[in-house]
């Protein structure tokens, strides 16, 4: 036989039920507001730049940006400027990043290094243009995280490599392509070492506050630089220019 229920029991299941549904229903529209917020990130930042590449505007659409960054900044996560992750670090606004990659034209064939990529944002995005991506981040809480949230957006063929920007990784090169999420005032040798020859290599150079956004194609060697468009972000630690010091 049925338990009989008292006017108190059916009440609280009913709100119960009420608080799920609330819940469910809160869910849902943040996910539709955030992707409705990613549409016109792409319609109003991206498009607008000269990003006219398809796979670049789908991977833009797709990846969910507030997804990579500190709860605390998931609110600000398309807004039309670089966005601060603490210790002098940011993601790259979204129309610098997407020009980059335009200026790149990273194919399904290629193995793309992607330096400081924080909690992993900026190889995702990658990840739907290559074959490969090695993550490079210094900070050993974001390299933690990142693979959890790459997972979860589907990014299976990006690898997250921990250890100082400057150094790259050398044993998952040559790559075609590499991407630095940050300023440089210097490249580091080691870095553009890791560049295969016939590769790109898209730098944010940095000198005082304004910025140039330049490809390097190597070619017997040697890095030679193209002009892109301007930008600017914090110089990313070891891509210092070397300061000499006065006797």
């Amino acid at each position: 036989m049925w338990a009989e229920l008292s006017p108190r029991d059916v009440a609280g299941s009913v709100a119960m039920c009420q608080n799920l549904f609330n819940r469910a229903n809160r869910t849902d529209f943040s996910m539709t507001d955030f992707a409705a917020r990613r549409s016109v990130m792409v319609d109003t930042q991206v498009r607008p730049s000269d990003v006219t590449r398809f796979p670049i505007i789908e991977a833009m659409l797709d990846v969910p940006r507030e997804a990579f960054v500190p709860d605390s900044q998931r609110e600000a996560a398309y807004i039309g400027e670089n966005l601060a992750l603490g210790d002098g670090r940011v993601l790259l606004e979204p129309r610098t990043l997407a020009k980059m990659l335009e200026a790149l034209d990273v194919d399904g064939s290629e193995l793309v290094m992607d330096i400081g990529c924080a909690y992993g944002y900026s190889s995702a995005v990658v990840a739907r243009l290559a074959q490969a991506v090695v993550a490079i981040e210094s900070d050993e809480s974001m390299a933690a995280e990142a693979p959890l949230l790459l997972a979860e957006a589907g990014a299976d063929n990006v690898v997250v490599h921990t250890g100082p920007l400057a150094q790259g990784a050398a044993e998952h090169g040559p790559y075609d392509a590499i991407l630095i999420q940050g300023g440089v005032e210097e490249l580091p040798r080691a870095i553009a070492d890791q560049l295969k020859e016939g590769g790109r290599i898209a730098c944010l150079f940095m000198e005082g506050n304004l910025g140039t956004v330049r490809i390097g194609l190597k070619s017997g060697g040697v890095l030679a630089w193209r002009f892109e468009f301007n930008a600017a972000a914090p110089v990313l630690d070891g891509f210092e220019k070397q300061r000499a010091f006065a006797l």
